[in-house]
């Protein structure tokens, strides 16, 4: 019998397919997988093991940690706040965050916090996970620091410290955490938390490694050190460096995506989930993310030309810390390297994926919304193949 549960619309059986074989092959533990074709679940499947430890099954309602699938939402609440005239997108942020305006930061703007270019994408110093668990501290912390660049010169993939510099946004202006203004203004019915209760964590999925299924350990990550398998596309150049920069503990890479240190039990620390990291510490089902990017296209969270302008690319190229190239909109990853996607999504899709496998999506001109979060963490740091043989699947159905 397959592990496989859930309803998938005759026209998308090919998903379901897919998504069989990955367990099937044994590149699945537990996952999930939603489509939203407009306002039409099409595509709602889960299945596997929640906790390799205790057997507990995958179940419609298992949410699982989604890392950097959460910057796209943190974004989107900083977006319906520009649209609401709190603040001007490419304003400076001394405006509304004077003591940011320190050490060469001076003309930073709210876009260059959104899309990478702020300069500070590693904390100065070591932080631990329960010092992350206040925004306004590290804010601070960030606020204090020098850049690694000129602000708006180029652009370096803020794997952790985006949360605090975009969520800076949402809690300046609205007077609440980004957890809380996204559950009250746009996810409330959604099963995805930023700062998850105790509840929900009981219930969550515990991320895994193939290296752990002996032992039932839980996943120490993310940390640059664990694999070396990212997709990078082809140059061996790229390769080269992208293998001596997880290989360097004082890479940017490196720096970027291990501090702050999680703790021993990485992303399965409740320390962390309750602590609703704004970059990567989102809880969510792939039902709920997949709702988000289909209220997006319906124009229910923000206006329709307010979404066009936020995915118009604003940074393409040689990403300084991923080393390959990346594209943004204005907290949306766009299709590149970083963001592998089928041909037909190139000019019309936008999201963003996750360390480890997940991802979410929304394509402006299908009106697609679609996400894919898994407990196995992938070798890959981005380009996971079984969250694009997924993408794959459901533009064939489309088309």
């Amino acid at each position: 019998m397959s592990t496989v549960q859930g309803h998938c619309d005759p026209a998308f059986t090919g998903v379901r397919d897919v998504f069989e074989a990955g367990f099937a092959s044994g590149r699945e533990v537990g996952a999930a997988v939603a489509v939203y074709a407009g306002d039409r679940l099409v595509v709602d499947l889960w299945g596997g093991v929640a906790d390799r430890r205790t057997g507990r099954e995958w179940l419609p309602d298992t949410p699982c940690v989604a890392f950097s699938c959460t910057k796209a939402v943190t974004a989107t609440a900083a977006l319906l706040l520009a649209e609401r005239g709190a603040y001007d997108v490419d304003g400076p942020v001394a405006d509304w965050w004077p003591e940011f305006a320190v050490n060469g930061k001076e003309h930073t703007t709210a876009a260059h916090l959104l899309t990478h270019q702020a300069g500070l994408p590693a904390f100065a110093r070591p932080v631990t996970a329960e010092e992350a668990v206040d925004p306004a501290a590290m804010a601070a912390e960030l606020a204090g620091q020098a850049p690694e660049w000129t602000p708006g010169t180029a652009h370096g993939y803020h794997a952790v410290t985006y949360g605090w510099l975009a969520g800076e946004i949402v809690r300046r202006l609205s007077g609440l955490s980004v957890g809380d203004f996204v559950r009250r203004e746009f996810a409330g019915d959604l099963d995805l938390w930023i700062g998850a209760p105790d509840d929900v964590i009981e219930r969550a999925a515990k991320l895994t490694t193939r290296g752990s299924a002996a032992s039932g350990a839980d996943a120490n990550v993310p940390s640059g050190n664990a694999g070396t398998g990212a997709d990078t596309g082809t140059g061996t150049g790229v390769l080269a460096r992208l293998a001596a920069a997880y290989l360097s503990g004082d890479s940017a890479l490196n720096r970027a995506l291990d501090n702050p240190f999680p703790g021993e039990r990485g992303f399965n620390n409740p320390v962390v989930l309750r602590g609703g990291w704004p970059a990567v510490g989102m809880l969510a089902t792939a039902k709920g993310l997949a709702g988000v990017y289909r209220d997006l296209l319906a124009g229910r969270i923000v206006g329709l030309g307010t979404l066009r302008e936020a995915i118009e690319r604003r940074v393409t190229g040689p990403d300084r810390v991923m080393l390959v190239d990346t594209s943004f909109g204005l907290g949306y990853m766009r299709p590149a390297m970083a963001f592998f996607t089928p041909p037909e999504a190139a000019e019309t899709g936008f999201g963003h994926s996750g360390y480890g496998g997940s991802i979410g999506l929304g394509d402006i001109e299908r009106g697609i919304g679609m996400a894919y979060i898994p407990n196995l963490m992938g070798g890959q740091f981005s380009g996971d193949p079984r969250a694009y043989n997924l993408l794959e699947a459901v533009y064939s159905a489309l088309a």
